[in-house]
């Protein structure tokens, strides 16, 4: 059986603004990940969220569930999935965290890095893309990617 992916960018605005605790810091959905035609290669999902990961990356982000200060577009969009009930993986990373990482480190087998399976020249560099130019805005604490699968 496959596994397929689904999720949304969000962006703080607010917090670039007036700091992250303002109560106008608020997260607004950015772009359905759907729209940057991201696909699902398992390598770039083990390497990023720790889903099939039969090639032992050590993941960036796994299991941090979905997050409570999500924007009203992107809990829609989950629940339009149904929510924890019908998805799994759910997870979030921000893009401090996506530009602080060693796009060299390999699987277990020492064979494919991060870079190959998830980096700028895969499927992934247009969600990177968006991502950086929203950092430019928005700072790099306030620009995240919210997943899950089914």
């Amino acid at each position: 059986m496959s596994t397929d992916i689904s999720g949304m960018i969000e962006c703080r605005p607010g917090a670039r603004l007036w700091g992250p605790d303002d109560e106008d810091s608020v997260w607004q959905a950015a772009i359905d990940l759907f729209m940057l035609n991201r696909g699902n290669a398992y390598d770039g999902l083990a390497c990023l969220f720790g889903v099939r990961n039969s090639f032992g990356f050590r993941p960036l982000a796994e299991g941090r569930g979905f997050p409570d200060d999500a924007s009203v577009g992107l809990r829609s969009e989950y629940e339009a999935y149904g929510g924890p009930g019908d998805v799994f993986g759910t997870t979030w990373v921000t893009w401090a965290e996506v530009t602080a990482v060693d796009w060299q480190e390999t699987d277990s087998s020492g064979t494919r890095s991060r870079a190959a399976a998830a980096g700028d020249g895969s499927d992934w560099g247009r969600v990177w893309s968006v991502m950086g130019t929203l950092s430019e805005v928005h700072g790099t604490e306030n620009v995240r990617l919210v997943v899950w699968f089914h």
